[in-house]
Parts: structure tokens; C-alpha cells; sequence
């Protein structure tokens, strides 16, 4: 597929894709609300444009790591309930209360933050508190879970706060079979019945513990609501049993900035890592670590030039990097593509996962922002 724009590289986005990939998880989680996470500018792949994809898609509710945004999805017209969870010193609350986001709160100093914000807005929060079931992350240790449980109720019957949902988070959802899976599902029940037993446990309470990995594989898990980060975006959160039926939604491609022949015999980019063997034709790809391309790629991926698959020769630098087609035509402008669905034969993000020793996730989301997205599949 040509290019859209004037534009070196570009991420192209299946807002189609993504619309699928909610639809099949929705179908896979019993029922249960869904929740799209969209943190961390949708993964990379565009917060706004995706996130309304996303609620097309079927997700009745949004979850971001940080206020800003929710507060830019709310600027965008985006209106379904937002849950924002991270809160460091000093951020907007009274911002977020008046935008209609909901916060997550893990101990009793955040709690009393909240609904400081609360009085000062002339609201009434409404918050999500987590539980810290064996992660150590996130979240009330269970020791410290019955304080945090008596302040909610202290704050709810002021009508300061107002618990809307109680949740935690699985470490190990991705490895079937690991023994902290029930042991963490057994202290979220714990952590539920106290808070049934404190009182803010009603039945419009929101349960939530299910990520992606969890949404396939631990139906027991799903309680009312569904937490998909990953799968959303169509990439597998457990790629050695398969895809599930996602759909990759990102193609990241560029055009060949200059192509040349070459001599036998010289040393390519920095270091001279790469020296030719005979005389060859060398293409200059625009993107580098400044965009997201791991430098460590160096030597050990390959791109998809002219219908097929070419090396990465040579270092790779802040802004380019080169590939060798040999004696293969190549011109300035051709498209490379570095990842995409894997259906016309080219490397899938999951392959230069496994290559470089990481997950999709960090691929995705290392993509800078001068490598502009571009939507297909718009729907009003």
C-alpha cells in the first residue's frame, strides 16, 4: 500500500483491525463489561483515533495510566467512563473530578487526596480501589487493605468519594500455569469479601481483574469487567499458543531514502560492522533509534523491500539505518516494511520480538512521535 502522506515513515493503523480484535475479546469474557486500555498513547498506535475505535469496537469503558490522558480523551469528545490509575504528588485531580474521571486509589493518603479534590470541585469522586494480591506493585498489601477499606466507607458516607469498583492485577497471567495465579485469585476473593463485610462492596460495584492474557485463558477471572491492553492492538499475549484470531492493527513502513551501488569490499555505517561481499545495491531507510528502531536490531532483522524479505546491514543510527538488496532494482522512494500483519510474507512484530529478546509490547510503544500515524478504516 503507498504511502498517504509526504512523509519518510509512517505507522499505518487498522482501525478495522482494532474494532475486530474488541469485538472477539468482548465475545470472550462471559459477559463481562469491557474495559480497553489505552495508556501509553494506545500502545503506540494513536490515543484519540484509536480509543474511539475502540469503544466502536464494543469496549464500554476506557482505562488510562495517567490523568493526562484521560483529560486529552475528554478534550477529544471522547465520553465513556475513563479510570485513570497512576497518581503521583500533584496531579490534577481537581481536574480529572471535573472532567468525569474516575481514580484509582491504593492507600489512604491518595484516598483523603481524592476527596479534598472532591469537596473542593463540589463533587463526589468516584474511585476504584486496588488491592495488592501478590504482585507488589500497585495496590494495598491485604494487611493494609482493611484501612484503606474503612476510610472509603468513612468518605463514602461524608459523600466525598464513592467506590465504583475494586480491583487488582495478575503478574503472571501469561504463564499458564504458574502458582501465583490461583494463589492471586484466592486473596482477590479475600479482598472482596472484606470489602463486602466493610460495606463498599455493593452490587454496582465494579470487579475487575482479567488483562488480556487472563480475557483467553482464566474465564474464572472475568468477574464484571475485562481489562485488555495487548490483544487489543491484535497482538497475542501468548504467542506460543497461538494468535487467537487477532488482528496486528500497525504496519510500520518508510521509504527508501537514497539507494546505490556499492563496491566489494566497503564497510557500511558506523563501526563497519557490514562490509559487502561483491558488488551490491545498499538503500537508506529513514528511521532509527531516535524513532523507536532498536539499535540492538543491529544486524539481526530484516524489512520487506520489493516483495522481499532484505537485511539490516550495518549499524543502525539516530535517523537511518541500510539495508542490501543486491542486485535487486531499488530506487529512491520504494516502501519498506519493517512489521505488519505478516500477510503479504513480511516480518510481524511478534518476529523482531522474539529476535531482540522482548515483548510486542515494548516494540510498539517505543515509536516516537515524528513517525506520524496514519487511520484506515475511519468510521464516523
Amino acid at each position: 500500500m503507498s504511502f498517504r502522506e509526504a512523509t519518510p515513515a509512517q505507522a499505518r493503523v487498522d482501525l478495522t483491525a482494532i474494532r475486530h480484535n474488541v469485538k472477539l475479546l468482548k465475545e470472550r469474557a462471559d459477559g463481562a463489561e469491557l474495559m480497553g486500555a489505552v495508556k501509553a498513547d494506545a500502545y503506540g498506535h494513536g490515543l484519540v483515533a484509536t480509543s474511539m475505535a475502540v469503544v466502536q469496537g464494543g469496549a464500554s469503558r476506557l482505562g488510562t495510566a495517567y490523568i493526562r490522558e484521560g483529560l486529552a480523551l475528554r478534550a477529544a469528545g471522547v465520553s465513556v467512563p475513563i479510570l485513570s490509575w497512576i497518581l503521583t504528588p500533584g496531579e490534577p485531580l481537581d481536574e480529572a473530578l471535573e472532567a468525569d474521571i474516575e481514580l484509582s486509589a491504593s492507600d489512604e493518603g491518595r484516598l483523603v487526596e481524592i476527596a479534598a479534590a472532591a469537596r473542593r470541585t463540589g463533587t463526589t469522586a468516584m474511585v476504584h480501589l486496588e488491592a495488592d494480591t501478590g504482585m507488589s506493585r500497585g495496590g494495598a498489601p491485604l494487611a493494609a487493605w482493611p484501612g484503606l477499606l474503612r476510610e472509603a466507607a468513612r468518605l463514602q458516607a461524608e459523600g466525598a468519594v464513592e467506590v465504583v469498583g475494586l480491583w487488582s492485577h495478575l503478574a503472571c497471567a501469561d504463564l499458564p500455569g504458574h502458582t501465583s495465579i490461583d494463589l492471586q485469585i484466592d486473596a482477590y476473593e479475600s479482598a472482596l469479601k472484606l470489602a463486602e463485610q466493610a460495606g463498599v462492596a455493593g452490587s454496582q460495584v465494579i470487579r475487575h481483574l482479567a488483562n488480556s492474557a487472563a480475557i483467553l485463558t482464566l474465564p474464572r477471572t472475568h468477574y464484571d469487567l475485562v481489562r485488555p491492553g495487548i490483544a487489543m492492538y491484535g497482538l497475542s499475549p501468548l504467542p506460543e499458543q497461538g494468535d487467537f484470531g487477532l488482528r496486528p492493527a500497525m504496519t510500520l513502513a518508510a521509504r527508501i531514502a537514497l539507494a546505490k551501488r556499492v563496491p566489494e569490499g566497503v564497510g557500511v555505517s558506523y563501526g563497519h560492522l557490514y562490509t559487502t561481499t561483491e558488488e551490491t545495491t545498499l538503500g537508506l531507510v529513514p528511521l532509527g533509534y531516535a524513532d523507536g528502531i532498536f539499535r540492538s536490531a543491529t544486524g539481526r532483522v530484516e524489512v520487506m523491500a520489493g516483495g522481499t524479505r532484505r537485511p539490516v546491514v550495518g549499524r543502525i543510527c539516530m535517523d537511518q539505518f541500510m539495508i542490501d538488496v543486491g542486485g535487486a532494482p531499488l530506487a529512491d522512494g520504494d516502501e519498506v516494511v519493517l512489521f505488519g500483519p505478516g500477510t503479504d510474507g513480511e516480518p510481524t512484530c511478534q518476529e523482531w520480538a522474539d529476535i531482540l529478546g522482548t515483548i510486542t509490547h515494548e516494540i510498539v510503544t517505543r515509536l516516537g512521535a515524528r513517525v506520524p500515524r496514519v487511520y484506515q478504516g475511519v468510521e464516523a
